[in-house]
């Protein structure tokens, strides 16, 4: 394939690869806490640390980095608070995370504005030798996290009191979910976008939850999803010029589609298997006219 002949492709395919498994990894337990919009937030406070990243001459992976998992911390607290005017303190975090961010890169050198759009709608084009080393990092930990820690991360998500009762530390385990989240929106920023990184989160496990059930079976088929969009979309974006983020949306929300199609009659042959079963449970079996008869 001509496509594996370019260095930059190969970097975009080995990213989006990434993307695909740790969105919607993290976007499982967003999804089961109902903070589907958690990455939304996190993306607007990103673009702060990406415009601090040009104006300082770093790597904007890593500042934004830094910056989300501070605003995530910051979310993370006042959700724990419970107060009313908690969605009004996460509302300007989210907004002055953007504002900020537009201010500051007013303030970068000339041509910082363009590379900024790059980082909130995606481009395959623009992902370095260095972007992929950190995004390889950074996914590492959020899959070691995701999937090593399932079962007690499900029992946060789940019931947090309960989970409490049990012993675990559900403040430290909140507050872990919080940082990966933000972990993932840097590493997804570079593909996807930041303004279209919480659909990566969100839209492959709502598909997955449409035809599975149990917690694990959905985890499994949203990242088998994310990675057969991701790779699908960059695949798109390099024979049709348009942004790599949209195009991969856009296919998420296609195998969204499909699959709620599917989910009804599937659901039918489902209900119609679990009356079989108690039928034959309730009546084991059935004796014949020679059943009765002794020999």
């Amino acid at each position: 394939m001509d496509i594996l002949d370019y260095a930059f492709m190969q970097r975009a395919l080995i990213a989006a690869t990434l993307v695909g498994l740790t969105a919607p990894a993290i976007g499982t337990y967003l999804v089961q806490r109902r903070q589907a919009i958690m990455g939304d937030g996190i993306g607007h406070v990103a673009m702060t640390g990406v415009a601090l990243g040009f104006l300082m001459h770093t790597n904007p992976i890593w500042m934004a980095t830094l910056v989300a998992i501070v605003g995530s911390v910051a979310m993370e607290m006042i959700r724990s608070r419970g107060k009313t005017s908690g969605d009004i303190a996460l509302a300007m975090l989210f907004y002055g995370g953007m504002a900020g961010g537009v201010m500051i890169i007013n303030l970068a050198p000339n041509g910082s504005t363009a590379n900024l759009l790059t980082y909130m709608f995606g481009s395959i084009t623009t992902v370095a030798p260095e972007d992929v080393t950190a995004i390889c990092a950074l996914a590492a930990v959020v899959i070691a996290f995701t999937i090593g820690l399932r079962r007690q991360l499900f029992a946060v998500c789940q019931d947090e009191e309960f989970a409490r009762v049990t012993g675990l530390p559900v403040r430290l385990l909140n507050l872990l979910i919080a940082v990966t989240a933000a972990v993932t929106v840097t590493v997804a920023m570079r593909i996807v976008g930041l303004l279209l990184v919480s659909a990566m989160m969100v839209i492959p496990v709502a598909a997955a939850q449409r035809v599975t059930r149990g917690f694990t079976a959905t985890l499994g088929l949203a990242m088998a999803i994310g990675v057969t969009v991701a790779l699908s979309g960059t695949v798109t974006t390099y024979y049709v010029d348009a942004p790599s983020g949209a195009a991969i949306v856009l296919l998420a929300i296609a195998v969204f589609l499909v699959l709620a199609v599917v989910a009804t009659p599937l659901a039918r042959y489902r209900a119609r298997a679990v009356a079989a079963a108690e039928a034959e449970c309730t009546f084991p079996g059935t004796r014949g006219p020679s059943d009765d008869v002794r020999v």
